[in-house]
């Protein structure tokens, strides 16, 4: 059967053989069927990205996620060298950059605080969604939708693989709903982030998601 979306994951991970959140992520989403996994650091270890085959591979999908560590409230390097130089002017953004256009795009990320960190009250003071606003822009400029993130918080406090697994199984179930269109849009308005409470988000679940 056809997917409704086709999935670009954007995977941006200078570390893959010591992460253990990310890792276990890649794994839950590398079989679905109508998701593209694209590693940039696997792709390009020198940084020398390939703008006309990455531009050509937006154009091929319907929906694109950003994939990261949170590092330093953003991203790791080759995921801003992929955003210089692959979203140009004329081709993303401009009178006529209009190939992105009522796309969707999401972050997927991890963090090594707790959600507790990310408020006023908190060490971090900013809330993730302050944090992402770059992104957020970044997706507004270009004509896509730009989702509420799906946050893996804590991750040096996740010591069970159980729960890293849980995290992992809700993240695969996502993706198959964007893919499927098994989403409740109206929904997501109202959601700081897509796994507060999958069961707001998914229309026919599988399996009920964890909290």
């Amino acid at each position: 059967m056809t997917p409704s979306n086709r999935i670009l994951v954007l995977f941006a991970h200078p570390a893959l053989n010591k992460s253990r959140i990310n890792s276990q992520l890649v794994q839950a989403i590398a079989d679905l069927e109508g998701v593209t996994l694209h590693d940039l650091y696997e792709e390009y270890p020198d940084f020398h990205i390939h703008v006309k085959r990455e531009q050509q591979l937006l154009i091929d999908h319907d929906i694109v996620v950003w994939q990261h560590p949170f590092y330093w409230y953003s991203s790791p390097a080759i995921l801003k060298e992929w955003q210089d130089l692959v979203l140009e002017y004329g081709f993303a953004y401009g009178h006529e950059g209009t190939a992105l256009k009522g796309k969707k795009c999401l972050s997927v990320i991890s963090t090594g605080g707790t959600s507790e960190a990310y408020r006023r009250e908190g060490y971090n003071y900013y809330t993730i969604a302050e944090l992402l606003a770059p992104f957020a822009q970044t997706a507004r400029l270009c004509g896509m939708d730009y989702l509420p993130p799906f946050v893996v918080h804590g991750a040096h406090q996740l010591n069970d693989d159980a729960q890293i697994g849980d995290r992992a199984q809700d993240y695969r179930l996502l993706l198959q709903a964007l893919r499927d269109n098994q989403i409740n849009w109206a929904a997501l308005p109202g959601l700081t982030q897509l796994n507060h409470d999958l069961s707001q988000v998914l229309l026919a679940p599988e399996v009920v998601p964890h909290a």
